[in-house]
């Protein structure tokens, strides 16, 4: 099994992200962010991988494959899925996973409102042998399949028994791409 983790820094301290970063073992944090800056001076491209090198935590940009702006290529996440460089992102977040646990960083805290968890982690999460999981700020992880219960939540579709999850889920997912897009 290969777990990947997603982790949303918002503006929490140095401290802190380095503490949850450190409790759940991550050995790599894949940036996923388009633009990888910050008005969090810890977290601009160059501080954080510095900062995450001298505790022995390795940094991978990868917002140029798997960002959710990117600079050449279409923003639509389902024309992105299709993409080579998105396939290229993922398989290279597989072979950092197959060595050690990666944390995927974007700025927003809560993943329902991220590319992270809408195109990254749902396209992740339907491969077999991987395991998808959320830190969330209160220092707990979340399964994919919980943030997705609460996406569902979110858009008023977990108690729809007529309908197949699945379907739901796609349209929620959809929902929230169109809210956020």
């Amino acid at each position: 099994m290969i777990n990947v983790l997603s982790l949303g820094h918002s503006n929490i301290g140095w401290d802190e992200f380095h503490y949850a970063l450190d409790q759940f073992d991550v050995g790599c944090v894949i940036d996923v962010r388009s633009s990888p800056r910050s008005r969090w001076q810890h977290f601009n491209k160059p501080q954080l991988r510095v900062r995450l090198n001298r505790v022995g935590i390795a940094y991978v940009h990868l917002g140029d494959d798997l960002g959710g702006i990117p600079t050449s290529g279409p923003t639509d996440y389902a024309a992105r899925h299709r993409t080579s460089a998105f396939a290229t992102g993922i398989e290279r977040v597989l072979g950092i996973a197959a060595r050690c646990t990666p944390a995927l960083l974007c700025s927003e805290r809560d993943p329902l409102h991220c590319h992270r968890f809408l195109l990254i982690s749902r396209h992740l999460h339907s491969l077999p042998d991987v395991r998808v999981a959320h830190i969330r700020h209160n220092g707990t992880l979340e399964c994919h399949d919980a943030a997705e219960e609460r996406l569902l939540a979110l858009h008023k579709l977990s108690g729809d028994l007529l309908s197949d999850r699945s379907q739901r889920l796609a349209d929620a997912y959809a929902r929230q791409e169109r809210k956020l897009g």
